[in-house]
């Protein structure tokens, strides 16, 4: 079993857009990556199908080991919204999250994008990770501020999310 672990992190990803036949499999690996919220399995069909432009498939070894599912906000096209980062245990700590970010952001659809933006709980420790690593890796300033309250908007049923913004187009101002 460790064999295949290492064999496993040492393979290269392919990153891809996403296909409505990934869908099943995507739901799959999201109900495996705690703490993140299980959506229907026809809500990831819809990503897939819908939002292929700014999602992304990682495979490995022809297995699928990470997703993550974004759009451009209707209202500010500069702004890229990440729903969620989901990575297979035998991927974590291999920078595959920070990986599918980059080749996001690299895409066509993505072009213009000035700013991207996330929610997370404050006990998500392995998002508030990556986002950080990412942001610092490009010298962007990263914000949080409480977004989605657990009293107000949750009804005590979930922890409040937090937004959480980087700006891309200041890093971007730094580096010319």
């Amino acid at each position: 079993m460790r064999h295949a672990l290492e064999f496993f992190r040492k393979a290269t990803p392919a990153l891809r857009e996403p296909a409505a036949e990934d869908g099943a499999g995507i739901w799959e690996l999201v109900r495996e990556c705690k703490p993140l919220d299980e959506n229907s399995m026809y809500c990831n069909l819809i990503q897939c199908d819908h939002f292929s432009e700014t999602c992304v498939v990682a495979e490995i070894n022809g297995v699928i080991a990470g997703w993550v599912s974004a759009y451009v906000l209707p209202n500010d096209p500069d702004t890229l919204f990440v729903w969620q980062v989901a990575v297979s245990e035998k991927a974590r700590g291999t920078g595959l999250g920070s990986l599918m970010l980059s080749g996001l952001l690299r895409r066509k659809a993505c072009e213009n994008i000035k700013r991207l933006q996330t929610t997370i709980t404050q006990e998500n420790r392995a998002s508030w990770a990556l986002f950080h690593s990412f942001a610092a890796n490009r010298s962007a300033p990263l914000t949080n501020q409480p977004y989605f309250s657990q009293a107000q908007h949750f009804r005590d049923r979930q922890s409040t999310e937090h937004m959480v913004t980087i700006d891309l187009s200041e890093a971007a101002q730094k580096a010319a």
